[in-house]
């Protein structure tokens, strides 16, 4: 058995199966991932990476398995499952997923190939389990692939916590381990136990709050979509394919930034957090649906559109538009009075919650500080922005707005 110090967890015993997984190189390739990708820029200890948090995920799986009262072949499944989920990340974690996608039709949770070749495959065929049973269970199917992925699993508990650490933020803060003890199931559904409706409620919150105030801060928004911008060129004007990038650690991608002429001013700026800034700023009320259910050549083209009108250079105008906002912890089971129920039926919270996400819904336009003004202007004609009057008059009349909206 091997005991690891965690800082979230303290120690954390490894034995079996995941002893011999951490050492496979497509493990200890997750070092050199960073949970947050370029929320470092933001908070500049959240320096943690895929592989603790892989750590904290198996940790509490181990937990959970316990208290369920499942152990042999199908724990061991389970906890290689949890090791092994984020193997297939690409550098930076989330912050290039959607532009791999597009173009290998893969996320990160779709590891069957994976899993079956190389030193991963051998481990556990060692271990007599099976690589696509693993990586079916990573892809939350069936009934422990709940424990993996889904409303209740433990990879958003452990990252959670994690993440509030690291970037010292209280708002992640979330009882685990009382989550991790009321879990059961119930006709073959993962739900929490009568009584712990405050639980489920906690999940929420967390990551509620977590969203605006670290996931989604504006600087890490801006300077993903500069690192988003920067990859694909690369794909575009290098010999390095989707495929080739998905297996990069952070290093590599920086490296191959910094080579290439073509991404080597957005990498300069990266690596000097001399970002872009907000040219537009806009609420969801004041967006055209049409804009927000555009495909990525469509934003492209808008991007172009603005940039045209602006008469700055197509590197210059960086759209970026969030999803519209959902919430899947709302769909999280609980037991009450003995009926199970959606989360979602039971609090009040929930609604409250969904209004404040869709309150902090924005779109930004980003730009160089020096053409925040004519990318601004070109921007709110271009998409027909609905922003209050006052505001589009200074811009268009070309004054020298302070406004939080303009500026960073």
């Amino acid at each position: 058995m091997k005991v690891i110090k965690d800082s979230v967890h303290d120690h954390i015993q490894v034995d079996g199966v995941a002893r011999d997984l951490i050492d496979t190189p497509e493990l200890q390739r997750l070092r050199r991932i960073s949970q947050l990708g370029t929320v470092s820029l933001v908070y500049p200890s959240a320096n943690h990476t895929r592989f603790e948090h892989s750590l904290g995920v198996y940790h509490l799986a181990c937990k959970a398995l316990e208290q369920l009262g499942v152990d042999g072949r199908q724990a061991k499944r389970v906890q290689a499952a949890a090791l092994l989920h984020d193997v297939g990340h690409g550098p930076f974690s989330h912050n290039l997923e959607s532009l791999t996608h597009r173009r290998t039709g893969r996320y990160h949770d779709d590891v069957h190939d994976l899993l079956t070749d190389g030193a991963v495959g051998t481990v556990l065929e060692d271990h007599g389990l099976e690589p696509e049973r693993i990586a079916d269970l990573i892809a939350g199917e069936g009934r422990f692939g709940q424990l993996v992925s889904g409303e209740l699993d433990v990879d958003r508990m452990d990252y959670l916590v994690r993440d509030a650490h690291h970037t010292g933020v209280p708002y992640g803060t979330i009882d685990h381990g009382r989550l991790v003890r009321e879990l059961t199931f119930v006709d073959g559904e993962l739900v929490l136990g009568e009584g712990n409706v405050q639980s489920a409620e906690s999940l929420l919150v967390a990551r509620a709050l977590m969203n605006p105030t670290v996931y989604s801060h504006s600087v890490a928004r801006i300077s993903k979509a500069m690192l988003r911008r920067g990859a694909e060129q690369l794909l575009e004007s290098t010999d390095i394919d989707a495929h080739t990038l998905q297996r990069m650690d952070d290093a590599d991608l920086l490296v191959a930034l910094r080579s290439a002429e073509e991404t080597a001013e957005f990498s300069r700026r990266l690596d000097h957090r001399d970002l872009f800034k907000r040219a537009v700023w806009a609420e969801i009320d004041d967006v055209p649906g049409g804009i927000i259910e555009a495909d990525h050549g469509s934003i492209r083209e808008f991007e172009k559109e603005i940039g045209a009108e602006a008469g700055v250079g197509p590197d210059d105008v960086i759209l970026d538009v969030p999803r519209r906002p959902k919430m899947t912890e709302s769909s999280s089971r609980v037991v009450v009075n003995g009926d199970i129920r959606r989360l979602e039926q039971q609090s009040p919270l929930v609604e409250a919650l969904r209004t404040a996400q869709y309150s902090q819904w924005r779109l930004g336009v980003y730009s160089p500080p020096e053409l925040l003004e004519r990318v601004g202007r070109a921007a709110v004609d271009v998409l027909d922005l609905d922003i209050d009057g006052a505001l589009v008059r200074e811009v268009r009349n070309g004054l020298d707005t302070t406004l939080d909206q303009f500026t960073e």
